[in-house]
């Protein structure tokens, strides 16, 4: 019996540092993903599916600000701890692992329950992020390994592991120095994971992903400006943005860069309509932001009576599916719907639109939403300190062409 409870112990050991060397190249693969903008990919980033890096930055990559091969990191430390525990209580700094008197049972549940975890990170994986790492689904077999071999068969197996384990945490927690030791242990990893989790400090992805979700879950734009400027008319530094009315992304780039203009002095807005719609744009070949370019026409036709910025705002808020629904729109905003519907009809605004789109491909920008300052090109969204600091980068030194005090918006 002693025989085959030591081979079970060297055999776990043997798996368990094996998981212990495979999540710490998870958190260098994790590290150089999320902080080293210099790291060539990873071996195991073969494809869109199988992508190790890409994974790894994903917010599901972490659990409570702390990256999940750490996690990994200190189950098997624990596990080998256990496993070691008769020889290591022997030392006074580690007396407390008498409290530890049967570890294959904490172990084989252990095990079983990290497993149980796996398959819910493997089905995440797979139905959620549309990718697979090779080295945690590695670790997922390692875990049910863990947990197999741990379990007593003859002795009562899962069921007799949980009834003794659950009888030595109470004679443990009956003494009251280890009662207080797990109290402050508990208190300093709740501390710990607090931290971790409000500052993200080790979780960029999580911090980014909650500064955009500011905008881009925001219902309205409380930045929104009326009329047709945007910023200070007699700035001397312009800001020029490409915006498609059912991108994705540009009503939160439309709420952050009227923000922007609200904190930053200096600046105006020149917006240029982008519809990535074949109805008006030659440069597509297939399909895409269908009813983009109506809005834009209507946009510009609002224009007329000085209500872009208004009826801009209420593009990206109410998503208006039919003329008839941008109509209410205009209706409900004092527009002169019948001047609207004439202007939204006119060559003038047909000739402006494909004006816009054009200009927009002849200078690089096939893509919304961009802004261009000073010739700097920037594409999409970052987090508001980031797009903020872009801003003023780029806007350094920058005097504004004649032609730009003519711009309207």
């Amino acid at each position: 019996m002693e025989k085959n409870v030591l081979i079970k112990k060297i055999a776990v050991f043997i798996i368990a540092f094996i998981g212990f060397l495979t999540t710490i190249k998870l958190a260098v693969i994790y590290y150089d993903a999320n902080f080293n903008p210099y790291a060539l990919p990873s071996f195991c980033s073969v494809n869109e599916l199988i992508d190790c890096d890409g994974v790894a930055r994903t917010v599901e990559s972490q659990f409570f600000g702390v990256p999940l091969a750490l996690w990994g990191m200190f189950f098997y430390v624990f596990v080998m701890v256990l496993l070691l525990a008769d020889k290591l209580k022997k030392f006074i700094l580690f007396r407390f692992l008498e409290v530890f008197k049967n570890p294959l049972d904490y172990i084989a549940l252990l095990g079983v329950f990290s497993f149980c975890v796996s398959m819910c990170l493997l089905c995440v994986s797979l139905f959620e992020i549309n990718k697979i790492c090779v080295l945690c689904a590695f670790t997922y077999v390692l875990n049910l390994l863990i947990g197999l071999i741990s379990i007593d068969y003859k002795g009562g197996g899962l069921m007799k592991a949980f009834k003794q384990s659950i009888a030595d945490f109470k004679d443990a927690i009956s003494k009251k120095a280890y009662l207080i030791a797990l109290i402050v242990v508990v208190l300093f990893g709740t501390g710990g994971l607090s931290y971790a989790s409000s500052t993200n400090v080790l979780a960029p992805q999580v911090k980014y992903h909650r500064e955009l979700g500011v905008f881009i879950h925001a219902k309205t734009n409380k930045y929104a400006v009326s009329g047709n400027y945007l910023g200070d008319k007699n700035a001397d530094k312009t800001i020029y943005i490409y915006t498609d009315y059912n991108c994705p992304f540009c009503g939160a780039f439309d709420i952050m860069i009227h923000k922007a203009v609200r904190e930053l002095k200096g600046y105006k807005v020149v917006h240029k309509n982008l519809p990535l719609d074949t109805e008006c744009n030659k440069f597509l070949k297939q399909p895409f932001h269908e009813g983009s370019c109506t809005m834009a026409r209507y946009a510009i036709a609002a224009e007329k009576q000085d209500k872009f910025w208004d009826i801009d705002a209420k593009f990206f808020e109410k998503h208006p599916a039919t003329e008839d629904d941008i109509l209410v729109i205009a209706k409900n905003l004092g527009l002169n719907v019948v001047q609207l519907q004439n202007d939204a009809s006119s060559p003038d605004t047909y000739a402006r639109l494909k004006k816009d789109i054009e200009e927009a491909y002849a200078s690089g920008v096939n893509a919304t939403p961009t802004m261009v300052i000073n010739g700097k090109v920037m594409v999409g969204i970052s987090p508001y300190p980031s797009f903020i600091e872009d801003i003023k980068k780029a806007g350094d030194n920058v005097k504004s062409d004649d032609a730009d005090k003519s711009d309207k918006k």
